[in-house]
């Protein structure tokens, strides 16, 4: 009896993988392959340009990371974007969830207008904002108007991130405020009248109901524009033409690693072992989501 059943489960396991096989050899080989294809790049001296050659260097590009002044700055850049970026991304998402939240007329209209800029292409959206930010452009035509200090937003290092960082914000809050707002429609309405009786206003609902009951929502949140913001690159790319500048101001990790990859031809090898790196900390924050999620549900 045991064997008849084991041979019918392997049948059916045998089929269970036998439609599944396309499915496992594009991830073979566009994933999995590429991602063992960069650790074995990341201990090698590689170079592209005329005769490939593999030279095993160990560790060494692994140690070239602490001594880069490039790396440092592209991380020390990065990490600012992380810090500065990831909690007001998601205070700005909570606000706009629950403006719409809130019952107030044209509600579907403002969904709509808020939601506009994560339809838009993150190229087409950064060529918008270099134009308002231009010299001539709208962003200090309206301070000049209003007889503040104009700037040279794309030109001065100072205000540079700072400006990417304002673009994206206000491109990516939009797209986290969707997951809010099924988050807050999901809070039962009994809670907020219970409060009322109780004499509760509308901060002290909001700190007492709101926030606890999206609490798991907030640590996804978070952890998903961690992820998010170590892997920008795009955005400094068009910005700064591909150089990171103005003075290395724009550089980011994922910048300076394509940099070394496919402009200077022969540190394939130190790029990957950034990306290696880079892939690690995603990895990380991965774990932690997860973790985090788990201790959410316990609850």
């Amino acid at each position: 009896m045991n064997r008849k059943y084991s041979a019918k489960a392997l049948k059916e396991a045998g089929q269970g993988y036998f439609f599944m096989s396309p499915t496992l050899f594009v991830l073979l080989l566009f994933i999995l392959g590429p991602i063992l294809y960069a650790i074995f790049l990341s201990f090698h001296d590689v170079r592209l340009l005329g005769e490939t050659a593999y030279n095993f260097v160990g560790f060494s590009n692994y140690e070239r990371v602490f001594e880069d002044q490039r790396a440092s700055i592209a991380i020390w850049n990065t990490f600012k974007y992380v810090i500065i970026v990831v909690p007001c991304q998601t205070a700005l998402a909570i606000f706009l969830a629950a403006t719409l939240n809130a019952g107030l007329k044209g509600e579907k209209f403002f969904r709509i207008i808020y939601f506009l800029p994560t339809l838009t292409s993150s190229a087409v959206l950064t060529l918008i904002f270099m134009w308002m930010y231009n010299r001539e452009g709208l962003v200090n035509f309206g301070l000049e108007t209003l007889g503040l200090p104009t700037y040279n937003f794309m030109g001065d290092p100072n205000i540079a991130l700072a400006a990417i960082m304002i673009m994206n914000i206000w491109a990516t809050a939009p797209f986290f405020m969707v997951i809010y707002l099924a988050a807050l429609q999901d809070i039962p309405d009994s809670l907020y009248e219970a409060a009322e009786l109780d004499g509760a206003g509308p901060i002290r609902k909001f700190f007492s109901i709101t926030l606890p009951h999206i609490k798991p929502i907030t640590s996804f949140v978070v952890i998903m524009g961690i992820i998010g913001t170590f892997q920008l690159f795009d955005q400094s790319y068009i910005f700064s033409g591909g150089s990171g500048g103005p003075d290395n101001s724009t550089l980011t990790v994922v910048l300076l690693i394509y940099q070394y990859a496919f402009k200077t031809m022969d540190t394939m090898g130190y790029a990957a072992a950034l990306a290696f790196i880079l892939a690690i900390v995603i990895l990380v924050g991965t774990l932690l989501q997860r973790k985090l999620s788990k201790e959410e549900n316990l609850y």
